[in-house]
């Protein structure tokens, strides 16, 4: 048997699995008369996930066809797949997850306890898409208040572009965002095909000129350490060392740090962790 062959066979008996834990009710549907099998039924999958009958019905029979990240991506929310679940079904179809909020195996509870310690300075851990996956308190403020928005906007390229707080708050944007833009790109170059990262440069694309600007200029950078400059609106400028460690291969997520590069940065984020601190305990 091929390897493709047996990652059909897998994923077929995955989604069997998948399919038989969830009760009608819990998705909604009426439990209806006698069932010989327990769970949902094959159909009731398919009509869940916009998805033909015989097309699902083939998918959980191993046959040899293909299966889009967009159908991969229905299947798994009509399945109610939890996050390695639903990383374990993007591998055996063989397509790339195009949620941009896919787990980080780096994040662990070691590593969360980590980003506490290095409070009062800010420390978060992002990909190499600028996804923010975990930060602590004082990162949480740098700006604004970072746990109020959706998943989905914390992304440090999309903020520095499209969020007003975050553009005011970058001092030296005009220099910085065609950096970024340039760091990015040289950056993709290893994910081109990758429906994430499409996904996300289409969104800037869509809504911001300035991000076009820079994008189709093709300028390259490589990531570097550097000292940074944020105006925050409730304790003023923060001038800072920025450094970056990977915590796994080159392209993975990495640490990112932020260390006073003066005693007046100092001071004020010391006093950014206590109003971050009082705001959690208000919250």
């Amino acid at each position: 048997m091929t390897t493709s062959a047996v990652a059909r066979r897998e994923l077929a008996d995955f989604l069997r699995t998948r399919r038989e834990r969830i009760t009608p009710e819990q998705v909604g549907l009426p439990p209806g008369r006698r069932r010989r099998t327990p769970g949902l039924r094959r159909e009731e999958v398919a009509a869940l996930a916009a998805v033909g009958v015989t097309w699902y019905t083939w998918l959980e029979q191993a046959r040899d066809i293909q299966i889009s990240a967009q159908v991969a991506d229905s299947i798994a929310r009509a399945l109610m797949l939890d996050r390695p679940e639903r990383a374990h079904l993007f591998v055996l179809a063989g397509v790339p997850d195009p949620s941009p909020r896919a787990d980080c195996p780096a994040i662990s509870p070691a590593l969360t306890t980590m980003l506490a310690q290095l409070e009062p300075y800010p420390a978060a851990v992002h990909n190499s898409r600028y996804d923010v996956l975990a930060y602590n308190s004082t990162y949480g403020r740098l700006v604004g208040d970072l746990d109020a928005l959706p998943e989905e906007d914390r992304n440090i390229l999309w903020l520095v572009f499209t969020d007003p707080a975050w553009r005011e708050a970058v001092v030296d944007r005009e220099q910085v965002l065609p950096l970024m833009a340039a760091k990015f790109r040289a950056t993709m170059a290893e994910h081109l095909a990758e429906a994430p990262w499409k996904a996300l440069v289409k969104r800037l694309q869509e809504a911001s000129p300035e991000f076009c600007e820079f994008w189709e200029r093709h300028d390259v950078l490589q990531p570097e350490n550097h000292t940074k400059r944020y105006l925050n609106p409730r304790v003023g400028l923060l001038t800072m060392d920025f450094t970056q460690l990977w915590l796994g291969p080159r392209q993975g997520p990495k640490l990112t740090t932020y260390t006073p590069a003066d005693e007046a940065t100092e001071g004020r984020l010391r006093e950014l962790h206590k109003i971050a601190t009082a705001d959690l305990v208000a919250a």
